[in-house]
């Protein structure tokens, strides 16, 4: 693999760790914050990858996932996951307003890290900080914005494909606590045959044309008013 193929691959990871930590951490607190200690007694309320990575989802399958869209040079929605986040439903206060923030806690943890490197990068784009002078485009390969531009393009992409009402997705849950009970079932029903329902939309590009208008939209204002 060229050298610089291996550069964006530790960047992806890199990034992909980020998120994956910074989403599942933001279930494991806002959990706590409602009385479930499930997964802060199991260190879950942390940043530090170890606590959330899954060796296959997290590590394996990503990896496969780069090198094959590197191969092919398009771009391959993204398929990655970490561990569960351990709750107890049980525990919570206020139980249909507990289920709808621990749901989307993750969501928003990965949309602030989408709005920090958006902000910095628009910034540095302007000073010229990043890509030269007046905010010229002529260093697009340098290293901190292509770490920067991943963070919010993965963060906004995972945000988007999680609130997809889709079991075990967290829009799923969210939908969970606004159907009526006899829905439910329903929904249960469809976790069985999650996977392949997931693998389906993105074969079929369902989940690329959700995505991709919103990241085209996302880098348009990025750009907008950079000297180009």
């Amino acid at each position: 693999m060229p050298s610089d193929l291996v550069g964006q691959l530790i960047i992806y990871i890199v990034v992909l760790l980020l998120a994956i930590s910074a989403h599942e951490a933001a279930h494991a607190w806002m959990s706590y914050k409602f009385g479930d200690d499930t997964a802060y007694l199991l260190g879950r309320v942390t940043l530090n990858p170890v606590a959330h990575t899954d060796p296959v989802g997290t590590l394996l399958i990503p990896i496969v996932n780069f090198i094959g869209a590197v191969g092919m040079g398009v771009f391959v929605p993204l398929i990655g996951w970490g561990k569960p986040t351990p709750v107890n439903p049980l525990r919570w206060r206020n139980k249909d307003l507990a289920n709808v923030m621990v749901s989307l806690a993750g969501i928003m943890a990965n949309l602030l890290l989408a709005v920090i490197a958006f902000v910095i990068l628009k910034a540095g784009l302007h000073t010229g900080t990043i890509g030269g002078p007046g905010g010229s485009l002529g260093s697009f390969d340098e290293p901190v914005f292509l770490l920067l531009l991943q963070v919010l393009m993965m963060n906004l992409s995972l945000a988007i494909f999680n609130l997809l009402p889709v079991p075990p997705l967290d829009g799923s849950k969210v939908l969970y606590t606004f159907l009526p009970a006899s829905a439910h079932g329903t929904l249960e029903a469809m976790e069985r045959f999650s996977f392949i329902i997931l693998i389906g939309l993105m074969y079929f590009g369902v989940v690329s044309a959700i995505i991709s208008p919103v990241r085209r939209l996302v880098l348009f204002l990025l750009l907008a008013g950079v000297e180009r």
